[in-house]
């Protein structure tokens, strides 16, 4: 009877998902949002709560994190990532400094103490990997110009989070400084270690998973993704990292058949990943901190964007593709959520849990939105809407030069669609 339960709760789970999908394509916008709400309408004190199926929905989310991350690492290659780091590592600075800085100011202000303020540091900080993946997916923008700065961004936040993670659960537990310490040491070697072989050894890892088998390839490129990511979790580095390494790590005919065969997989399994965030969240804890999780997504969501248009101008990028990077950086998700559940079962701060869930709803609603009209909405306030001109309108006679050489027009710098 369990299992006809779980069957049938299963089955409404993707039938809805697959409609609402359908709703959102008509609309031309993300389904994440839907998929959110529906989430909340079943969930713990929604309008139809889910039981059955709840376990296996949970363990379906963890795994649609980590195909997201591992399709978005077969994007780029090692070398790609590398060179990211070295040149966007200024943007990570940054980053930590608009957007970590709110969440501690927020805690003190509101009397929780510096611990709770090292917490919602965290929560206001990391944006969501998961979320922007799939946004820029949906929104078809991996090719865009933007797009290496936004993951360079994504990926110096998750290589932070094993840094910050361990100091987090220190401070949480009241260890010694050498335990916490030891922790810390532990999870930036094995980061360190991922990273050097996906850098080093790639090649042999793409010569070792390939095949002409599509099913081979399957079992193995998803066993082994699987595999690392639990490894580096359970050595307390993010297995979003794991992931996202694994997918650099693969290169050329390995990457674009991994990619053909896993994208079905990422779309059900993340859609998953969207509903379980949902299901865990009580529509009756949010009214009564409502007020200051608006306010402080307002904050941060201007910090994201601010953080984004910076990082995406100091790397040349056109000002449209820099308020598309602004704006897809919004949404917070998995992370702070992870961060957010380690303080309420410390039990530090009672309200912690339920400002950081309703904070992370509104941003995790709103982020896919921002990612789609905070380019248009730009360019519509600062008055540079793009009109076509006629040619003798939009270049003038060359000026000439005392020695009588025409001087050369500049050109708008554009991202490879043309786009400035």
């Amino acid at each position: 009877m369990h299992s006809a339960v779980f069957l049938i709760e299963f089955g409404a789970i993707i039938l809805g998902l697959g409609l609402l999908g359908r709703v959102a394509g008509r609309l031309k916008f993300s389904p994440i949002p839907l998929y959110l709400l529906a989430g909340l309408a079943f969930g713990n004190g929604g309008l139809l709560p889910l039981g059955a199926s709840e376990e296996f929905v949970a363990i379906g989310a963890e795994i649609g994190v980590i195909l997201l991350l591992l399709m978005l690492g077969l994007e780029y290659t090692a070398s790609d990532l590398v060179s990211n780091l070295k040149t966007q590592y200024p943007a990570g600075l940054v980053d930590f400094g608009l957007n970590a800085v709110p969440g501690a100011v927020a805690a003190l202000l509101m009397g929780w103490g510096p611990v709770a303020a090292v917490v919602l540091a965290g929560v206001t900080w990391i944006s969501s990997s998961g979320v922007i993946a799939k946004v820029m997916g949906d929104l078809g923008r991996l090719g865009n110009r933007e797009t290496p700065v936004i993951l360079s961004i994504l990926v110096l936040e998750d290589l932070a989070m094993a840094v910050y993670l361990p100091i987090v659960t220190a401070l949480l537990a009241g260890v010694s400084l050498a335990a916490g310490s030891l922790t810390l040491a532990i999870a930036l070697g094995v980061a360190g270690a991922v990273l050097f072989v996906a850098v080093r050894y790639g090649r042999v890892i793409s010569r070792f998973v390939s095949s002409d088998d599509p099913e081979k390839l399957l079992l193995v490129v998803l066993g082994l993704t699987l595999l690392v990511a639990g490894v580096a979790q359970q050595l307390q580095v993010s297995a979003a990292v794991g992931a996202f390494l694994v997918g650099i790590a693969l290169s050329g005919e390995v990457a674009e058949g991994t990619h053909t065969l896993l994208s079905p997989l990422r779309d059900l399994f993340a859609a998953v990943f969207f509903v379980f965030f949902g299901l865990h969240t009580d529509p009756a804890s949010i009214p009564p901190v409502i007020l200051p999780a608006l306010a402080l997504a307002l904050v941060t969501a201007c910090t994201k964007v601010a953080t984004g248009h910076w990082a995406a101008r100091r790397a040349g990028v056109g000002v449209k593709g820099r308020w598309r990077a602004g704006g897809t950086l919004v949404a917070r998700g998995e992370f702070s959520i992870v961060i957010a559940g380690l303080a309420v079962t410390a039990g530090i701060e009672p309200a912690l849990g339920p400002l950081a869930t309703a904070y992370v709803l509104i941003l995790v609603i709103v982020g896919p939105l921002t990612a789609r009209y905070t380019e248009p909405l730009a360019v519509y306030l600062t008055g540079r809407r793009v009109r076509p001109v006629p040619l003798s309108a939009a270049v003038p006679s060359p000026a000439k030069s005392p020695e009588g050489v025409s001087e050369a027009v500049p050109e708008q710098n554009q991202d490879p669609a043309g786009r400035p």
